[in-house]
């Protein structure tokens, strides 16, 4: 069994992932782990590169874009998750390609999660290019209350307000160590157990909002999200999704999706339909035609784990 599995999928970012690949194999550890990179369908010579100057890599070649979980879940599925085998690793790491790791990075958040056995999963400080820290390594699940002070500004114009702040927890300095609703896909390190009790990712999303699923699925069952500054990551953001149009209709069918599974049935119609109208609003009458609106549908009857 390895001590950490990690799951990096990659799209059109060859760039990315090769540097992204030579920080985790540059890594100061003395525990066994093991890479899976799922490419989805790229372009650019990506899975290539990985067969060629990684070879120790398991690479998982999908002939076409899977999106964000279900490539994910492939990788976990291969790590042992899927219903059938025993896990192959104690602690799962989901990583993008445009994240760069410093030395340390894997010993020490193995190490703060091995040190606090009621943490299901945790994230490190994620800082941008520009030296700006990424607002998403630390979040408030978006409930309607939270959701309506960050979209209408009021949360940019009082980041310090403890009630118009917490969609991005910007009234709390970043550099303490706190317990938080979720951390990003970008970095979040999970114990297996964890995974064997709430299942995969919801592949309902396509890209954005699985990881707020998965942590509210995570905090439902009873465990502990932290964020750990003490360990800090370079995050490009978005090398993948920028290239994609598809990417910001996929943002707010998320969040319609979010919306629908966790706080639809205990919302009053008259909040709802102000709901409705809020996300058509921001991402654009269009979305009624996006394929991915059509999943919008059926999630209460059918929800996903």
């Amino acid at each position: 069994m390895f001590d950490l599995g990690i799951v990096i999928v990659s799209w059109n970012v060859a760039d990315l992932l090769k540097r992204c690949l030579a920080s985790v194999f540059s890594q100061q550890s003395n525990f066994k782990f093991h890479v899976i990179v799922v490419d989805n369908a790229s372009q650019d010579g990506s899975a290539d590169l990985v067969q060629s100057d990684f070879p120790e890599v398991e690479l998982i070649r999908s002939e076409k874009n899977l999106g964000y979980s279900t490539a994910n879940n492939w990788g976990l599925k291969s790590l042992g998750f899927d219903g059938a085998s025993l896990p192959r690793s104690r602690y799962v790491l989901l990583l993008n390609p445009d994240t760069e790791l410093p030395p340390q990075a894997l010993s020490e958040m193995v190490a703060y999660l091995t040190e606090r056995p009621e943490v299901g999963a945790a994230g490190p400080k994620l800082i941008l290019p520009d030296g700006s820290l990424d607002l998403a390594c630390r979040r408030s699940f978006p409930s309607p209350s939270v959701s309506f002070w960050h979209f209408t500004r009021l949360a940019k114009w009082f980041p310090k307000s403890r009630r118009l702040g917490q969609y991005n927890m910007t009234y709390i300095d970043p550099d303490q160590d706190i317990e938080v609703d979720s951390v990003v896909g970008a970095f979040m390190l999970v114990r297996s157990e964890v995974i064997e009790s709430v299942g995969l990712l919801d592949e309902r999303f396509f890209m954005y909002g699985e990881d707020l699923d998965w942590a509210f699925r995570i905090k439902q069952a009873g465990w502990q999200i932290r964020y750990n500054p003490a360990v800090v990551v370079q995050h490009v953001k978005r090398a993948s999704s920028s290239q994609s149009q598809r990417a910001r209709q996929e943002f707010y069918i998320a969040m319609h999706l979010f919306y629908l599974k966790h706080y639809r049935k205990q919302t009053a119609t008259w909040l709802h339909f102000l709901i409705m109208f809020g996300i058509l609003l921001q991402g654009g009458i269009g979305l009624w035609l996006a394929p991915g609106w059509k999943k919008t549908k059926t999630i209460l009857q059918s929800p996903n784990r």
